[in-house]
Order: structure tokens, then sequence, then C-alpha cells
């Protein structure tokens, strides 16, 4: 009978993530997203050379996006984390929040996670080129280091969108007159609350019916924004797959591999 390892369901989940990261960004970069001009504003890029080189960065964004799914290389993880971290940080670079970048954390969080899964980053080039073995064996250590980066991730999006609640942005208030609440302002104060709560204890103790309750939250919660619905679900799908990941790692036995762990460095010390 067939069955499916709980590493190939952390490879999967993290290798889907990350493709749609790459194709739901680059859709933006396809319809020529007008908020991007303020991101290209940083480089010293004009309007116009802005509107021409968004469909081309689109573009390679959706390439690297079919080849995570078809090829999987590491190089194509390992540049999500880069560009991930470089695409969030032009956020509060153009003046915007600084919530907006660490709501971001699953973009370049994803890829972190995968690469850590199939044996961190390879000092090796070759190594670059070659597809990421979804049949490997993890051991505790790794087990240890993907549940800290995991938790930590989610904790950073969970809190950065928490936090963008709590100061109102304009585009999750228009989202919550779009559904129908009277009081939008109410309804962002409580969000936010619940969200950096959230975060807190995924951060100090996340246990599985509370992440597949978020898990849940957050896919749904993402439909809802007032324009390019789909593509903005699709592009958080780094968000979503973190939170599946780490709602995989956490049953019997990956907590007895972190005590396990948590105990050998005691006695080391």
């Amino acid at each position: 009978m067939f069955s499916i390892t709980r590493e190939q369901k952390i490879h999967y989940t993290l290798r889907i993530a990350i493709a749609m990261c790459f194709i739901g960004h680059g859709a933006f970069g396809i319809i020529t997203k007008p908020i991007w001009v303020n991101y290209f504003a940083v480089f010293g890029i004009g309007h116009d050379m802005a509107y021409r080189l968004m469909p081309v960065l689109g573009s390679f964004d959706i390439f690297c996006g079919l080849i995570m799914l078809v090829f999987p290389i590491r190089a194509i993880p390992l540049w999500l984390v880069v560009w991930g971290v470089l695409t969030a940080s032009l956020r509060p670079l153009s003046g915007e929040p600084f919530a907006e970048l660490i709501e971001r954390a699953g973009n370049f969080g994803a890829p972190l996670a995968l690469l850590i899964t199939s044996g961190g980053i390879q000092k090796n080039l070759k190594n670059l080129f070659i597809p990421i073995n979804p049949n490997v064996t993890v051991d505790e250590k790794t087990y240890a280091r993907l549940f800290l980066c995991l938790r930590i991730v989610v904790f950073l999006l969970l809190a950065g969108h928490g936090w963008l609640n709590l100061i109102e942005k304009k585009g999750l208030i228009n989202q919550y007159k779009t559904l129908g609440f009277s009081d939008p302002l109410i309804i962002a104060k409580a969000i936010g609350i619940f969200e950096i709560i959230s975060a807190f204890a995924v951060l100090i103790k996340p246990f599985r019916p509370m992440i597949l309750g978020l898990i849940i939250w957050k896919i749904a919660s993402e439909f809802f924004y007032p324009h390019y619905e789909l593509f903005e679900w699709v592009e958080r799908g780094g968000s979503y797959g973190s939170l599946l990941a780490l709602w995989f790692l956490l049953d019997t036995n990956s907590s007895l591999i972190e005590n396990k762990i948590f105990k050998q460095k005691f006695q080391s010390v």
C-alpha cells in the first residue's frame, strides 16, 4: 500500500508553496500592478521604464515557479530567499509600514525551510542545479532547526498581518467594508489582537489543533482582498505552506525529537 512519509509531505508542501509565491508575484508583474512603480523608484527607475520591466520580471518569476514544480533544483528556493527578502524590504523602503515586510515572511521563510530539510545551502555550486530529493531521511537536529525556522516564520507573518490591522491599513479596512461589517475599525482591532496573540502562541508552544485553525483562517481570509483576489491568494502560498509544514511537523514524534535535542544540548553544557 502506498504511503507518504512526513519528510515527503513537508517537501511537497513547501515546494508547492514556493511555486505559488513565484507565480502569484509574477502575475502582478504581467498585469503591471501600479503600486510596483513605487518599488522601482527606490532604485531610481522611472514610471515608464518600470512598466516596461514589470512583465519581464513577472515572466521570470512565473518561469521559476513552474521550474520548481517540475524540476526543483536547489537554486530556485535559494533565489526566492534572496528575492523574497528584497521585494518585501522594498515596501518599507518606499514608505509603507515595516509590518508589510514581516507579514510576507512566508515568501522567504518557506524556501528557507525547504533548504533546511534538504541539507542546507550547499558550498558546491554544482549542487545548486541538482533536483532536491523528496525521499531523504531527515535527522533529529535538522528537524529541530526546521521546527524553529517554521515557528519564527509563522510568528512573523501572523504578527505582521495583525500589526497591519492594528494600524488600520486602508486595504484591510476596505476589505471589511466590502464584507458588510458596519464598524470595520473595530473588526480590524479585534483581528489584529487575535493574530498577534496567535503569533506569540505559535512561537512559544504551538500545538496541532491551533495550527490547523490558523491554516483555515489564513486560507479563508486571504480570499477577500478587494482587488486581484486570486493573485493575492496565490502569492500568499508561502504563508499557507509554512503553516501546513509546521502542522505536519507537530506530531508526537517531532515533540519527542525537540525534547531530545534540548536535553542533549543541556547535558553538553
